[in-house]
């Protein structure tokens, strides 16, 4: 500790105060003008003094040491003690002493005098490099901190301040006192001051003092460097030093992963309300208002300040993430609350009506960019055609550009959001990822990107400029080729894409960190990058059943039917070069439970790019999609839902006319097949004591132009409504390419769309429903001649299968003279033998538009 008071003298005080005016020497050691700063110091005088090596004590006894000096051919004495220094000492040598030990008394000695005094290392270092020994003012024991900028911020105690000014200077390093852009590392004992945000914003390494305490351990170490990364990362100092942090609003999941994040990243953490936090995270999407008022110590931020400070590896700055009080209530809807007790029905149902009409607008966004306004007085060739009734294809058109609009959208994403970021050069804290790890993760993303910008692009101008003869098949056909050589790399191995993101997430704390503070970003939907690099898994058999519908809305002599076709199959080709092994056998197999326990269930449910999302069980709260209080099961599918209601009675089962084998029987009649498309919000009813677990879906076909809301009342307890509400939002998010899925969702209450759940379970209820049931099975079986239910059923069955190769005609009437046989009510049809679908048109026309285009 001899060395502690080397600086106590005013030479040293001065050198604390700012040593890069003597410090800029050690980085020029090989030059030869190495001047003091004295004007009149002459360059021609330099050759005149031979520069000698003196071996002071245990140095001389070094034989690595004196054959060092002779490779570098220096000569050198040997001595024994600073008494024999006054008999060496000659103008004609520039002398250099060599110490063991900067901790030995002859060191202190030697400094007193201003000899030049430097260490083994440096002779050493310079004899394996062929370099001659390096110049310095101040003693210098080894080089493993030479061309080190330093600066330090935060020490109380100038003991320790000094003691660490000391070992850089032994060390080579350069120390300043002011910090500029030329310093290399802040050397901080707090988190907090100009210096440490100045660091913090260049990206300058911010280190702990064991960093100059651990590099001078290795002093004696032949080709260490203290700047190395793997020597220099275990001494940083972390994002969370000196802060102990609570968590308000967030899951207990997400609060254990952060909690475990705070420790790995030096912090420590308390509930929320301890006085002794210094900062306290807030979900600013959850939380509304404080539960208590802050003291003025304590840092009340958004959680992008924690991520944001893991992904740059230090303590970011806090008045950018200030957690700030909304001031503007809920997002309230121009929509006027319905009174239960206005006498006037007629005043209700058109209220009612002008609150679905406004909700639907404020849904429907223009898929048209932004256009200069014309003026009203003249025509334009580039105005947006809206005919007075909006052909089918167009319709379709229009949501095959919208759907494309919204997927580049998300590709964009994806490219500027994360990419580019990831790729960027110069991160503060190194590289986040390894660049082949973005390679794996993002694949061939940007050239889908090029290829789908120019099919937006067509579509767009196609559809400004609309005519019924311009061909949507020729845009396709011109960039399949494109396709086929994006698309298989990328959806064949996105599962080692996903596999890589899981991976790093968990392995690397910023990279982690990168995707919570983007993730949360808007232009994601609150969607991980994992859903969001699913897309164009996903697009493809979407763009094909588009197409598909487009092309059963065009006529038979439009050229554009066959081009479409052709561009179908284009599709097609390019989906079986995607490796079959990404099918879900296991998803297929829940399809196929459905269509077997779902009566009249549609055939065009089974496809391949389909899978089961989730099933619920509900009660109707409206008259549609059936009567009131009927059991309705919702099958969720990634792209439609299938609407099915409970079965009165189940007649038998199955048996195979080709063997013995028999499945149970279907215990659900099919209602409706509805493609996700078609949801345009979701309501989630709040909570009243006439209303619980309620929701409702405000749905209309692209062809029509009126709206109908189906409610209904979750009777599962399985799966929290909240949840169901979010994953619904979800999947029709993906299925028209949106990312703002939360946008879909509409809180209301249910005065307001007339829905409640009072009485569902009463007694009065239920006798009400089976009357109605009761009601329906007497006029389909009442008969005056008594003929036996199997006997009619025969009569039926015998009935078809006897007009089978008959006209159409011909078949209706033999059918109806057998049935006037079995019922005196044999004008009046029986309601079980009415179309389901023709019947549901006649009580829902607006969700009546044909779903074969799910093929």
């Amino acid at each position: 500790m001899a060395d502690n008071s080397l600086l106590t003298s005013t030479t040293g005080r001065t050198s604390l105060a700012d040593s890069s005016i003597f410090d800029s020497k050690v980085t020029e050691t090989s030059k030869e003008n190495l001047f003091i700063g004295h004007t009149s110091y002459v360059e021609e005088e330099m050759p005149q003094v031979e520069t000698r090596v003196i071996l002071v004590q245990e140095a001389g006894q070094q034989e690595e040491l004196i054959k060092a000096l002779k490779e570098i051919k220096v000569p050198f004495v040997k001595m024994e003690s600073v008494e024999e220094y006054e008999s060496l000492d000659s103008p004609e040598f520039e002398n250099i002493f060599i110490v063991m030990d900067f901790q030995d008394p002859v060191f202190t000695e030697l400094y007193k005098t201003n000899c030049r005094v430097i260490g083994p290392p440096v002779v050493l270092n310079c004899a394996q490099k062929g370099e001659p020994l390096p110049f310095s003012y101040r003693p210098l024991y080894c080089t493993s901190m030479m061309n080190l900028e330093l600066c330090f911020t935060g020490f109380r105690k100038k003991e320790e301040l000094v003691r660490l000014v000391t070992l850089a200077h032994h060390m080579g390093g350069v120390v300043r006192k002011d910090f500029n852009s030329k310093v290399t590392h802040l050397v901080a004992n707090c988190t907090e001051g100009e210096k440490f945000r100045i660091a913090v914003s260049l990206g300058t390494p911010i280190m702990k003092p064991e960093w100059i305490y651990k590099a001078w351990e290795r002093r004696n170490e032949q080709d260490f460097c203290a700047s190395v990364d793997d020597f220099r990362n275990e001494f940083k100092v972390p994002p969370f030093q000196d802060c102990i942090i609570s968590f308000l609003g967030f899951s207990d999941e997400e609060k254990t992963n952060m909690e475990e994040m705070t420790e790995m990243q030096g912090g420590s953490y308390l509930p929320v309300g301890d006085e002794r936090c210094t900062h306290l995270i807030v979900e600013e999407n959850i939380v509304k208002e404080l539960p208590f008022e802050p003291s003025t110590k304590l840092y009340v931020v958004k959680q992008e300040w924690f991520w944001g400070s893991i992904q740059m590896d230090a303590r970011a700055g806090e008045t950018m993430y200030l957690y700030e009080k909304a001031n503007t209530p809920e997002l309230k809807k121009s929509v006027s609350l319905l009174s239960l007790s206005t006498p006037n029905s007629n005043r209700k149902r058109r209220r009612l009506k002008e609150t679905l009409a406004q909700l639907s607008r404020e849904t429907d966004l223009s898929p048209f960019p932004p256009r200069t306004p014309k003026s009203c007085t003249k025509s334009s060739k580039n105005s947006t055609p809206v005919p007075s009734k909006q052909s089918a294809r167009w319709q379709v058109a229009k949501e095959l550009y919208q759907t494309e609009s919204n997927y580049v959208n998300i590709l964009t994403t994806i490219i500027q959001l994360f990419q580019v970021p990831l790729e960027e050069e110069g991160q503060r804290g190194g590289p986040i990822l390894a660049p082949e790890e973005i390679k794996t993760i993002f694949g061939s993303i940007p050239d889908i990107f090029d290829v789908h910008t120019k099919i937006k692009d067509d579509l767009e101008d196609l559809i400004v400029n609309w005519d019924e003869s311009k061909s949507i098949g020729d845009i396709f056909l011109k960039y399949s080729k494109d396709l086929v050589k994006t698309y298989p790399p990328f959806v064949n191995f996105f599962e080692m894409s996903k596999e890589t993101i899981i991976k790093c997430e968990k392995q690397k704390p910023r990279f982690h960190a990168f995707l919570k503070i983007n993730q949360a970003k808007p232009e994601c939907g609150r969607q991980s990058l994992v859903e969001l690099l699913i897309r164009p898994v996903q697009r493809l058999p979407s763009v094909a059943l588009l197409l598909n519908d487009l092309k059963k809305h065009t006529a038979e002599e439009n050229p554009d039917k066959s081009t479409l076709e052709k561009a179908i199959g284009s599709l097609k080709e390019v989906m079986t070069h995607i490796n079959e092994d990404k099918r879900k056998t296991e998803a297929q197999k829940q399809i196929f439970d459905v269509v077997y326990e779902v009566d009249g269930c549609p055939a065009n449910l089974l496809s391949s790019h389909r899978s089961l999302v989730q099933r619920v069980e509900t009660i109707s709260l409206g008259e549609h999609p059936c009567d009131r209080g009927e059991q309705v099961t919702l099958f969720l599918f990634n792209d439609c839902l299938e609407i099915a209601r409970k079965r009165h009675k189940v007649i038998g089962t199955f048996r195979s006319p080709h063997g013995h084998h028999t499945r149970p029987p279907a215990s659900l009649k099919h209602i409706h097949l509805m493609p996700l498309s078609q949801i345009k919000k979701v309501l989630d009813i709040r909570e009243t004591e006439d209303c619980h677990n309620a929701f409702a879906l405000l749905v209309r076909p692209p062809t029509e132009q009126a709206n109908v809301l189906l409610s209904f009342q979750m009777t599962s307890e399985e799966l929290p409504k909240e949840n169901w509400l979010k994953m619904l939002c979800r999947h029709v998010a993906n299925t028209i390419c949106k990312a703002d899925a939360e946008n879909l969702m509409y809180t209301a209450d249910p005065e307001t769309f007339e829905v409640n759940t009072k009485d569902m379970d009463s007694t009065l209820s239920r006798a009400s429903r089976a009357i109605k049931k009761t009601s329906k099975r007497v006029t389909r079986a009442f008969s005056f001649s008594k003929t036996p239910k199997r006997a009619l059923r025969r009569a039926l069955m015998a009935s078809q299968s006897s007009v089978e190769g008959r006209s159409p005609l011909s078949s209706d009437k033999h059918v109806m003279s057998r049935l006037s046989s079995t019922s005196s009510l044999a004008g009046i049809p029986s309601p079980s033998l009415v179309s389901l679908p023709s019947f549901f048109e006649r009580r829902s026309h607006t969700l009546s538009r044909s779903t074969t285009h799910l093929i």
